[in-house]
């Protein structure tokens, strides 16, 4: 497990793995890092990809700052982009795709 820090102060969880471009996973409302399938598919991911799976605020191992925002858990995406290099594919889960659909 890895941590970034995201605009507001908080700390965001992460494992990486794998290598080649970057590929970011945003796990539904109710899911941690480790809680969802997140996991399984990174190992499966891993041959082609440098995947990011994280918790997102307020669970797993990431902090969370009040009030609740959407837009903190899009800066949060936004500062694992730049920790995997300015540049990373996406896939959300659930509500994890409705934050990448807020990206600019």
């Amino acid at each position: 497990m890895r941590t970034v820090i995201s605009k507001d102060g908080t700390p965001i969880a992460f494992d990486q793995s794998g290598q080649g471009p970057a590929l970011i996973l945003v796990a539904g409302a109710l899911c941690s890092r480790l809680s969802w399938s997140g996991p399984e598919l990174a190992k499966l991911l891993a041959p082609y990809f440098t995947v990011y799976n994280y918790d997102r605020r307020g669970r797993g191992d990431s902090g969370d700052t009040r009030p609740y925002a959407v837009m903190r858990e899009i800066e949060d995406i936004e500062v694992l982009i730049d920790e995997a290099g300015g540049s990373a594919y996406l896939y959300g889960h659930s509500s994890g795709l409705l934050l990448l659909l807020k990206q600019p």
